[in-house]
């Protein structure tokens, strides 16, 4: 068995359930959820564990930044066997109603990053699959934390020179939030078979300085914390509930 050339594992290490998150550090803490957690492989952007949840196996994989590095690991996942991905990451908030440490679970994305758009037309929906919707959603109406379900946004800069007009047109759409990786899970996933889902902590308020809010998660904000928890936990119990 060969390893794949950018996630550096083969088929024999990979579980069919997965969770990818963008930051390596993230993967740590997701894996400190999970029993038995080891380290896989590391490259790049990419930390890879494996362990069990509830005594059902499951592998975390961080992505790094963007729909080219998401793309990446969807296609090596693929390779290796994996036939549910669940993203755990971060988004920006597009509406003021969302606060710090809420989860928003996608149910489509506006696909305005450029990788997917290399696989097929923008016309093409980036939606994720009901039956992993379902459980993120019963897991979390049993919980104290707000969540939000809807559409969100996945684009390639925050530092673009219209990034205010972009994030109003947007809200007045009503999406509620941006990352830039669920689209590039969402659409690849679906093209290549895939079950997939997106759950995003809350660490940018609606019109808030981006670099503001991201030195807040950094400096590991409780609420932010608390969420991104939450959030990891919903996606292990999501996909336990599919083995």
């Amino acid at each position: 068995m060969s390893k794949q050339p950018h996630i550096c594992v083969d088929e024999s290490q990979v579980s069919s359930h997965v969770i990818v998150c963008g930051e390596p550090d993230r993967a740590n803490r997701i894996a400190a959820l999970i029993d038995d957690a080891e380290l896989l492989a590391e490259n790049r952007e990419y930390r890879l564990f494996n362990g069990q949840y509830k005594g059902k196996p499951v592998t975390i994989c961080s992505t790094g930044i963007g729909a080219p590095s998401m793309i990446i690991a969807i296609e090596e996942l693929k390779q290796c066997g994996a036939t549910h991905i669940v993203r755990v990451g971060s988004a920006g908030a597009m509406q003021t109603q969302i606060q710090l440490g809420d989860l928003i679970v996608a149910e489509g994305a506006v696909r305005d990053e450029g990788g997917s758009q290399a696989y097929i037309k923008a016309a093409y929906p980036a939606y994720a699959s009901f039956c992993l919707l379902k459980e993120l959603n019963c897991f979390l109406a049993n919980q104290s934390t707000p969540y939000h379900l809807g559409v969100v946004r996945s684009h390639d800069s925050f530092y673009t020179d219209e990034e205010q007009q972009i994030s109003h047109y947007w809200n007045k759409k009503g999406v509620l939030g941006a990352d830039m990786e669920t689209s590039a899970l969402l659409t690849i996933g679906r093209l290549r078979g895939l079950e997939v889902a997106s759950i995003l902590n809350n660490v940018v308020l609606y019109q808030q300085d981006v670099k503001e809010g991201v030195e807040q998660y950094v400096n590991a904000d409780h609420a932010m914390m608390a969420g991104e928890k939450l959030a990891a936990t919903a996606a292990l119990e999501a996909l336990y509930k599919q083995i």
